[in-house]
């Protein structure tokens, strides 16, 4: 019960109230995902919104990782980024930002101080 759980056992813990069980997931680690059994939307809409999580299964488990253009990852200690579809690619991708300039220097109207002149000119050319 100290350590993330990858195994056929699933530990089922009974909690007092509503509180409590939000209490108990956000002093702890944050989950690779949450499943979540309510008949209440305004419950499960209450749980998702306070908590965070890899993923969210609602009176469902494991489901959230078939459809492949969802996105499935962690948060935190569970993992970083997402995979599945363009998530995945986006994840794996680096896009880079590059910016050109000619070799002529730059007129001084680009650079502090700024005086009403220059913000007038400025103004003007957008």
């Amino acid at each position: 019960m100290a350590e993330e759980v990858f195994g056929p056992i699933l530990p089922v813990l009974t909690v007092e109230s509503l509180t409590t069980a939000l209490d108990f997931v956000r002093t702890r680690p944050k989950p690779l995902a949450l499943y979540l059994f309510a008949e209440d939307r305004a419950i499960a809409d209450q749980v998702i919104e306070q908590t965070s999580s890899g993923g969210v299964c609602v009176n469902q488990v494991l489901m959230h990782i078939t459809p492949p253009n969802l996105p499935f990852g962690g948060v935190g200690d569970s993992g970083m980024g997402n995979y599945h579809g363009r998530s995945g690619f986006d994840t794996f991708s680096h896009l880079k930002s590059v910016m050109r300039k000619g070799t002529r220097p730059d007129p001084s109207l680009m650079y502090p101080p700024y005086t009403s002149l220059k913000e007038r000119i400025i103004r003007k050319a957008m």
